[in-house]
């Protein structure tokens, strides 16, 4: 969340924020209810301090008469007392629901825009080949290559359930292995997080209340996760951090659940668009430095597209607009793989920066060498997600005679170098 602080000094920033992001919120209303509850809290003191004198005064009473009076004199200032502090109670909830809905205030060089259609193209990679054969979508391949069943896997899990089978399950686990050995290289530290979360950890990123559609509900308080991000960043939640430590590299590693309520209609044969995948996620904490931040997020960006890289599929990098920018995130920049089937980029990691939204909801702070205390910053980019990067690597992998090539950096975690027709 934003410093109320920085509302108070910044009101029209923030409001300028709201309308890019297309954010519906009344910051005025806001400011008007802080001073609300700050007068109230004022009250509140000053009652208190009124009755603290009281009850000297009874002590020094002199007969029972004066004695009777200071207290009928404290009964009516409990009542006044117990109207304010519910008064108080009603305005501070209704303070802290609406401190969560304040987005953050993009970064200048984002882009204006309502949706992905405004994002803005930064850079591409790889060379889109020229096939001379009739291409198949991967939903095709997997079936010719007895890859993926979708048949049973929505008989067992529902519409958007599907089997991995034989190499293409191969083939998640090669993925997994070399994009965890590229990461861990970059000194990123490796864990197997927990996908089953406290509502907590979700509102302390972001997640909630806003997207509370897109989240699996497991009940008692507990929720499935959409990302590692939501684990691995409530992993500190509530510590102060050593500055010689940071920035702190985790890679995440969990399974992922998402309704995808949102996308109704859209992409419902595939593995595009699943309600649940595995993903390796890259999380970042560093100093609340602006320009550590935007270096960080440069140098995660690339991690991303190495990778991609060294498993051969073209890609572009686009800087996202206004409008297509969650309600924490200071500046984002999608990758999206060439799909040969749809002849069009396909978004397949997302990376992206929050200044302190995340570590002030979560209270992750760390203490400078001079001894300030100070909210950390966070970033996150994915490094992998399967069975989604699927998609982009098969089509763009087959050949003629029907079979499919694996990239190179993937035939020492195989067996294999090319799937064929059983």
């Amino acid at each position: 969340m934003l410093d109320i602080k920085f509302i108070k000094e910044n009101p029209e920033k923030v409001k300028e924020a709201c309308q890019k992001k297309k954010v519906d919120f009344d910051v005025d209303y806001l400011l008007k209810l802080d001073e609300k509850r700050r007068e109230l809290m004022k009250a509140i003191e000053e009652l208190n301090a009124i009755k603290n004198q009281a009850n000297k005064r009874i002590q020094l009473a002199q007969g029972e008469a004066e004695r009777k009076d200071i207290i009928s004199q404290m009964q009516e200032l409990d009542r006044n007392s117990d109207n304010q502090e519910k008064e108080f109670k009603s305005a501070d909830e209704e303070f802290k629901r609406l401190m969560l809905l304040v987005p953050n205030v993009p970064d200048d060089s984002v882009p204006v825009g309502d949706s992905d259609l405004d994002n803005a193209e930064v850079r591409k990679w790889g060379k889109i080949s020229g096939f001379n054969f009739t291409l198949k979508d991967h939903v095709q391949l997997a079936e010719d290559l007895d890859l993926i069943d979708f048949e049973r896997g929505a008989s067992v899990a529902g519409f958007r359930g599907y089997f991995l089978k034989k190499e293409a399950a191969l083939l998640c686990f090669a993925i997994w292995q070399y994009a965890m050995d590229v990461l861990r290289k970059k000194g990123f530290t490796l864990m197997i997080a927990p996908s089953l979360v406290k509502e907590s950890a979700l509102v302390g990123t972001g997640y909630l209340p806003q997207q509370k559609n897109e989240v699996y509900c497991a009940g008692d308080d507990m929720h499935l996760a959409g990302t590692s991000e939501v684990p691995v960043m409530s992993y500190h939640a509530g510590e102060i951090l050593k500055e010689e430590d940071l920035p702190l590299k985790y890679l995440g590693f969990s399974p992922c659940f998402r309704t995808e309520i949102g996308s109704y209609g859209k992409d419902t044969q595939g593995v595009f668009r699943v309600h649940e995948f595995m993903k390796l996620e890259q999380v970042l904490f560093c100093r609340n430095d602006k320009e550590e931040s935007v270096r960080l997020h440069e140098e995660i960006t690339r991690n991303a597209e190495e990778i991609l890289q060294g498993l051969e599929i073209p890609y572009r990098v686009v800087l996202n607009c206004t409008g297509d920018l969650g309600l924490g995130q200071v500046k984002k920049y999608d990758i999206e793989c060439w799909v040969p089937s749809q002849n069009r980029y396909r978004e397949t990691h997302s990376s992206s920066y929050f200044f302190d939204f995340q570590t002030r909801r979560l209270n992750i702070r760390y203490k400078t060498k001079e001894g300030e205390i100070k909210f950390a910053h966070s970033l996150n980019n994915t490094g992998i997600a399967t069975p989604r990067i699927l998609m982009p690597l098969l089509e763009n992998n087959q050949q003629k005679d029907g079979s499919v090539r694996i990239p190179k950096v993937l035939y020492q975690y195989l067996g294999f170098k090319e799937i064929k027709r059983k």
